[in-house]
């Protein structure tokens, strides 16, 4: 197992770069903008990264990224729409030639679940799956504290494929639910108003008021009817799917990033519900907050880098 490791966490606008030295210790050094245009900007970009930051360090020390996107474990290629540099690459295997260095690269939820089943509010669990809900939904997989890595890179992506309900029963009364136009090209996809750009989907189309997640979740906090309506509902279709997710894996341990995932009484209320659908009787807390919640792309590519040099 190598020493030390260079971790990069990278999105649509910026590359956040980091450096592990030691097992379970990162060390955040900054962040670029990402050339999201350019594969030889991006491998420029890493490599003045490594050189400005590690420069004490061996020549053939490892880089491990969390990025955005769908990375394919049996290819290397990536789906990454915000990017579109990636294109036509194998990131992790043309990086490294490029950089003349190991390699290794997963989707930004995966190294999540990685950093909370090693590190963080899942440590010893032998089922973990993280859920991301942040701008939409999406998800990881740990087994026995390896990462779950299925076929084109696809695993707990519980946000696509979960079609919503189109009517919801609260306190009696009927209410209708918009099935939208996903991104992945099905019609009616949880990722659509099961994360924070859904959850104001659903508000706007309840009250026909625009107001951000946060706005709602500390309305419905304070006891206002109009954002307790919304959260109710969107509690009652992230429920069953998440529900229908335990009952398939079994899991010890449900953790929690993204946004949504810092109002610790949404995530509570949350678990209350799918510990309600679900055939196992979970006596004690199921869903959790991550402890990650702002570095967990950076800390789960240290694990991954340790773990596969």
């Amino acid at each position: 197992m190598t020493s030390a490791v260079f971790c990069a966490d990278i999105g649509g606008s910026f590359i956040k770069f980091g450096v592990s030295r030691h097992p379970g210790e990162m060390e955040e050094c900054g962040k670029v903008p990402t050339p999201v245009s350019s594969w030889d900007d991006f491998v420029q970009a890493m490599h003045n990264l490594i050189e400005k930051f590690g420069a004490d360090l061996p020549a053939g020390t490892p880089l491990a990224i969390s990025t955005a996107g769908l990375v394919s474990p049996q290819t290397g290629e990536m789906l990454a729409t915000n990017i579109p540099a990636f294109t036509g690459h194998s990131l992790a295997k043309d990086l490294s030639v490029a950089l003349a260095r190991p390699v290794t690269a997963a989707n930004d939820a995966d190294c999540f679940a990685l950093a909370e089943a090693h590190a963080g509010n899942s440590q010893h669990q032998p089922v973990v799956v993280a859920i991301i809900l942040g701008t939409g939904v999406g998800g990881g997989l740990v087994i026995n504290g390896q990462l779950v890595r299925g076929h084109g890179g696809v695993t707990g992506e519980w946000g696509h494929g979960a079609i919503t309900r189109t009517e919801l029963v609260i306190n009696g009364e009927n209410y209708a639910v918009p099935r939208l136009k996903c991104g992945c090209g099905q019609t009616g996809c949880l990722d659509m108003l099961g994360g924070a750009r859904g959850m104001e989907r659903l508000h706007q189309h309840f009250h026909h008021q625009d107001c951000t997640s946060l706005e709602i979740v500390t309305g419905w906090l304070n006891g206002d009817a109009s954002a307790s309506l919304t959260v109710n509902a969107w509690l009652e279709l992230v429920a069953e799917p998440l529900a229908l997710l335990v009952n398939i894996l079994g899991p010890s341990r449900i953790v929690a990033g993204g946004g949504l995932a810092s109002a610790s009484e949404l995530i509570a209320a949350l678990d209350v519900k799918v510990r309600s659908g679900v055939l196992h009787n979970y006596q004690q807390t199921l869903l959790v907050p991550g402890k990650f919640l702002t570095d967990g792309g950076l800390v789960g590519a240290s694990v991954m880098g340790r773990l596969e040099s």
